[in-house]
C-alpha cells in the first residue's frame, strides 16, 4: 500500500503537475503539427463502443467484481469495485460492421457472465444501480481509510490516479461535494460517480479538420436521443427511506446519471459540462490542454519529467524537458496528452490515435490508419440490451454523418438551445421542451418533427458510409419503435413501475426494488425495450 500511496502523493506534487503540464502543452503543439503533416488522416470512418455495468449478487444486491473476471478479452475495469466496462474493436461503418459491433459485445457479454456465474454473481446492463448493498449505498460509497495520509476508498479501485483524483475533489470542497438531489444532498467522496453507467460511441473521422463541425452538431443532438434512451430516475432505494415528499418522483430528473458525474466531479471550473462550439482542430487541442490540471500521471513521472521538475526548481525552461518527455524512448509520443484527455469531462470530446479499425470483411486496414481522430459521445446511459445499445450507437453514428452530407443547417441551432435541450432531456426524459432547426432552416420545438428529422438524417448517414438497408432497418427499427411505444424511455418504464406499485401500498423504496428486480429480469431475456 505504501507504493499506492507514494504515487498519490506524487501525482498531487505541484513540482510534478507543473512538469505534467508543460508536457502536455508540448505534445499538444506536436500533435497540431502532426496533425497539418496528415500524420491523423484515416482512410475510412469508422465505429467503437464502450458500455458499462455493474455486478450483482443472486439476491440483486450491490457485489464486487472479481479480479478474474477481467481476464475476459473485451472487459475492463472502472472506477468501482462493482463496475465493469465492456468494449469492441473498431469496425469500418457498414452492415457488416454494426453487426460485428453487435456480435462482439454480445461474446463479451456472455463470457462475462459465465465468469460470474459460479461465483452466483450476474452483469447488468443498467445506467444505475438501485438495489443497496447490505451496509448501505452512503456508506457504501463513502467508507475508507487514511493511510500515510492519503484518504484510500474501501470500494475505489486501487488506481493511484482514481484514488488522486478523489484526494483533490475532496479538498478543494472542503471534504463535502454538494449533489442537491432529492435523497442525496452531499457525499464526501466521487466514488459517488461509481452510481452511474453509461455507454459511449465512438466515430472515427477520416480528416481531423471535420471533427470541430462533427463536435459541434454532435452538442445539439443529444437533447433529442437523450430523451428517448434516459434511463436512471432513481438513486439506491434506501436513499429513499426518510420521508421526502409526495413530490419526490416529480422532482427527481429522469437520468440522474447527468447531474451525479458533473457534481461528483465538481473542482470549481466546471469541467463536466457540455462544450462550447469550436471552430478548429488547433482550437480542439489547445483547449484540451488549458483545461485545468487536477493531478498529473504517475506512470508518466519518470526520468524525463523528473528532469522537468529540476528545471521547474531552477526556474529553467520547462518546455524543452518536457518536449524530450514526449519524444523519450519509455513513453508514448502523445501519452501525456492522452492522460490529460481522462479528466477533460465533456460531454462530447475527441481522441487522438487508437486501434486499426476492421474493415467489412473483417481484415484490419493498413497500418496507416492507427493514427485518426474519433469522436466520443458520452452523454447516453447504459441501455437495457445489446440490441438496444448497438442500436443506440447506430442512430449516433448515422445522424451525425447524416448532418454532414444533407448540408443540414442543425448546426445554426444556438448553443444556448442545444445545452437547453440537453438538459431538459435530463430532467423530463421524453416530455422534455427540445430543441431543433428543421432541414428548411426553421427553430422547432415540435417533438415529432424533431424526431422525424432526427431519425431520417441517421437513415442518410448510415447509407452515406454504405450501409445497406436490411442492416439500417435492422439496427435503427428497436430505437425508432420507442417513439410509438407506451414508455418511450427505460426512465419512464421505470417511473411508471414504481408509480404502480406505490397505489398498490408498496413504500417508496421497496417500490423502487420490484421494479428493479423486474428491469434485471427483462434486460437479461434481451428483447429490445420498445418491447417490453
Amino acid at each position: 500500500m505504501t507504493e499506492t500511496t507514494d504515487a498519490v502523493r506524487a501525482a498531487l506534487d505541484p513540482d510534478h503537475c507543473a512538469a505534467f503540464e508543460a508536457r502536455v502543452g508540448a505534445e499538444a503543439a506536436a500533435l497540431q503539427r502532426a496533425i497539418r503533416e496528415g500524420a491523423f488522416d484515416a482512410s475510412h470512418f469508422a465505429v467503437g463502443l464502450e458500455l458499462e455495468g455493474y455486478v450483482v449478487d443472486g439476491a440483486g444486491r450491490l457485489a464486487t467484481a472479481p479480479e478474474r473476471l477481467f481476464d475476459t478479452d473485451g472487459c475492463s475495469r472502472e472506477l468501482g469495485v462493482h463496475n465493469a466496462e465492456l468494449h469492441t474493436d473498431p469496425d469500418v461503418v457498414s452492415g457488416a460492421g454494426l453487426r460485428r459491433q453487435f456480435e462482439e459485445l454480445r461474446a463479451t457479454h456472455r463470457n462475462v457472465r459465465a465468469a460470474l456465474e459460479d461465483d452466483g454473481l450476474d452483469f447488468v446492463l443498467d445506467a444505475m444501480w438501485t438495489r443497496e448493498p447490505e451496509m448501505g449505498s452512503l456508506e457504501y460509497l463513502e467508507v475508507g481509510e487514511e493511510t500515510d495520509g492519503v484518504f484510500l476508498s474501501t470500494h475505489m479501485r486501487t488506481v493511484p490516479r482514481y484514488i488522486a483524483l478523489d484526494q483533490e475533489i475532496r479538498r478543494r470542497n472542503g471534504g463535502v461535494i454538494e449533489m442537491d438531489l432529492p435523497g442525496l444532498s452531499e457525499t464526501s467522496s466521487m466514488l459517488v460517480e461509481s452510481l452511474a453507467t453509461s455507454m459511449q460511441p465512438h466515430l472515427q473521422v477520416p480528416d481531423p479538420d471535420d471533427i470541430p463541425a462533427y463536435l459541434n452538431v454532435a452538442t445539439r443532438t443529444m437533447g433529442p436521443i437523450l430523451s428517448l434512451t434516459a434511463n436512471s430516475p432513481f438513486l439506491p432505494a434506501d436513499r429513499y427511506e426518510s420521508d421526502l415528499g409526495s413530490d419526490v418522483l416529480d422532482r427527481t430528473p429522469h437520468e440522474l446519471r447527468v447531474p451525479i458525474f458533473e457534481r461528483s466531479v465538481e473542482e470549481g471550473s466546471s469541467k463536466c459540462r457540455l462544450p462550447r462550439d469550436v471552430d478548429s482542430i488547433d482550437a480542439v487541442i489547445d483547449r484540451m490542454a488549458d483545461d485545468p490540471t487536477l493531478v498529473a500521471v504517475p506512470d508518466l513521472i519518470d526520468e524525463h519529467t523528473e528532469a522537468a521538475v529540476r528545471s521547474v526548481k531552477d526556474s529553467e525552461d520547462v518546455e524543452n524537458d518536457a518536449d524530450e518527455a514526449a519524444d523519450g524512448d519509455d513513453a508514448d509520443e502523445f501519452s501525456a496528452f492522452a492522460a490529460k484527455r481522462g479528466t477533460y469531462w465533456r460531454w462530447v470530446r475527441p481522441v487522438f490515435g487508437g486501434d486499426i479499425p476492421r474493415d467489412p470483411d473483417g481484415e484490419h486496414l493498413a497500418a496507416a490508419d492507427r493514427n485518426s481522430v474519433r469522436l466520443e459521445y458520452r452523454p447516453l446511459p447504459t441501455q437495457p440490451t445489446l440490441r438496444d445499445t448497438v442500436g443506440v450507437q447506430a442512430l449516433v453514428v448515422g445522424v451525425l454523418r447524416g448532418v454532414d452530407v444533407a448540408d443540414h443547417p442543425l448546426a445554426e441551432l444556438p448553443w444556448e438551445d442545444a445545452r437547453a435541450s440537453f438538459y431538459a432531456a435530463v430532467d423530463d426524459g421524453p416530455d422534455a421542451d427540445l430543441h431543433w432547426v428543421t432541414a428548411d432552416g426553421d427553430a422547432t420545438t415540435t417533438t415529432a418533427d424533431i424526431y422525424d428529422e432526427l431519425f431520417s438524417l441517421a437513415r442518410r448517414g448510415l447509407t452515406a458510409f454504405g450501409v445497406d438497408a436490411a442492416s439500417i432497418d435492422w439496427a435503427l427499427d428497436p430505437i425508432e419503435a420507442r417513439r410509438q411505444a407506451r414508455f418511450p424511455s427505460p426512465s419512464a418504464w421505470k417511473r411508471a413501475r414504481a408509480r404502480d406499485a406505490r397505489r398498490e401500498g408498496a413504500s417508496l423504496p421497496d417500490a423502487i426494488r420490484e421494479m428493479q428486480a423486474a428491469y434485471v429480469d427483462r434486460a437479461a431475456d434481451g428483447v429490445p425495450f420498445a418491447e417490453w
